[in-house]
């Protein structure tokens, strides 16, 4: 990865390529996480005033372009420096929690629970069901972020 284009491109472009990269890497993340941890929260029982249709509606994109723009700008980040990270302990649980957070988007979209949202009231059971998704995206998000800042520090 060090030797591709783009490594090269992230190690000798001058000291502020790096760090502007980094920069859109935390903005990503806090655009994917901010719109995660407003859904979970809901999901998990808080602002329930707040409709669940309309507040994936306005949390989605907001999400869904944070991911761009981190997975983007953290496929940056590793190749300027791969061989350093290659035995970062923290590697091996932040990719694996971010695998995880989208798979249980994935579930999360495709459950009968999830598509009755807006048709009507959903049962105790299906609050429940998804109250138990929003708590495994929050853990798989926190855990994410958390791997991911302490990357730096191993």
């Amino acid at each position: 990865m060090e030797a591709s284009t783009l490594g090269h491109m992230m190690r000798e472009s001058g000291p502020w390529t790096y760090a502007i990269v980094n920069l859109t890497h935390i903005l990503g993340i806090a655009s994917l996480f901010g719109a995660i941890l407003v859904m979970d929260l809901r999901l998990l029982g808080c602002f329930r005033h707040v409709p669940l249709g309309s507040l994936a509606a306005a949390t989605a994109p907001v999400g869904g372009a944070g991911l761009a723009i981190a997975l983007t700008s953290g496929t940056a980040l590793i190749t300027a420096n791969a061989t350093e990270y290659a035995g970062n302990p923290f590697l091996l649980i932040k990719f694996p929690a971010i695998v995880f957070g989208l798979l249980n988007i994935a579930l999360l979209m495709r459950s009968r629970a999830w598509r009755a949202r807006s048709a009507r009231e959903l049962t105790g059971a299906e609050r429940r069901q998804l109250a138990v998704m929003g708590g495994i995206s929050l853990c798989s998000w926190l855990t994410a972020v958390a791997a991911g800042r302490m990357i730096g520090y191993w």
